[in-house]
């Protein structure tokens, strides 16, 4: 008989972030079923084990683990089959793959994706250039970035920004204002510039959302004021449309991406303007 409603264990030995992007991706396509998370991460210990071999008798349901110590997840699966509940691990298809390709057995180090190694401080460093050059701030310092995103207000510039640090991506973003000389720090940048635009219906609402946040008073469709009006905000997106077009900047329209997609688009521009850079140096010319 279908289930209505379900609840799903993720274990984990590290941050349980594995888990959760797996069941996030995987939950939605299951529209009609209420699916309730049961998160339990850092679990290194026999004793922090049973906490969650009681979390799961007490609501049973399928458990998702990426437990690699072999005792644990030998207790874990001996529970669940005891307990009537399925468990996969699902690192185990790749670490097989893996160690098949490779001819050497996998480690079992918990959270070892998570040591203090070169790349995390690049993540934190990457951090600290998008709050130094959010909005607009510290131009000169634009140099140093790897991307530069552009874009008028509220088009999800400083968000897609963090998202890239995350991941050791220094973006700056600067804000595209109608009226207004172009930023200067953009002149003589040696990296990306992508624009990001939307539906001028759905940056309205955006912006009405932000004005009830700030405590403004949200205006109405009669309301004269440039920030929402639809008019201005149409002409707005133009103007803006436009001065990437002259600039060779390619465009990016967020309106119905969230900003992991926003995100990834952002890298694949990023990896084809630096491979045509590297043909144009094969080539002999100048970029």
């Amino acid at each position: 008989m279908p289930r209505d409603r379900i609840n799903l264990h993720l274990v984990s030995d590290a941050t349980g972030e594995t888990l959760n992007a797996l069941a996030r991706a995987t939950t939605v396509q299951f529209e009609h079923v209420q699916i309730t998370p049961h998160r339990w991460s850092l679990i290194r210990t026999r004793f922090q084990l049973h906490r969650v071999l009681e979390g799961i008798e007490a609501e049973p349901g399928p458990v998702l683990s990426t437990l690699v110590d072999r005792a644990l997840r030998a207790d874990l699966e001996a529970a669940c089959q005891r307990l009537a509940v399925p468990v996969v691990n699902v690192l185990d298809p790749v670490m097989n793959l893996l160690a098949e390709y490779i001819g050497e057995p996998a480690g079992a180090r918990p959270g070892r994706q998570y040591v203090l190694n070169a790349d995390y401080f690049q993540r934190i460093d990457a951090m600290h250039y998008v709050l130094a050059h959010d909005d607009g701030q510290a131009q000169p310092g634009m140099a140093e970035a790897d991307v530069v995103l552009v874009g008028v207000s509220r088009s999800s510039k400083t968000p897609t920004c963090f998202y890239l640090a995350n991941r050791g991506i220094k973006a700056a973003n600067i804000p595209l204002v109608p009226g207004l000389p172009e930023p200067e720090g953009l002149a003589g940048v040696r990296c990306p510039v992508i624009g990001l635009t939307l539906d001028a219906r759905a940056l309205i609402e955006i912006r009405r959302h932000r004005l009830r946040l700030i405590g403004a008073s949200p205006p109405n469709r009669h309301d004269s004021n440039e920030y929402v009006d639809e008019e201005s905000v149409q002409a707005e997106l133009l103007w803006a449309r436009r001065l990437c077009a002259r600039h060779g900047w390619p465009v990016i329209d967020v309106t119905r991406r969230s900003i992991e997609e926003t995100a990834a688009t952002v890298v694949q521009l990023m990896d084809a303007w630096h491979a045509r850079r590297r043909k144009q140096s094969e080539a002999g010319s100048e970029p």
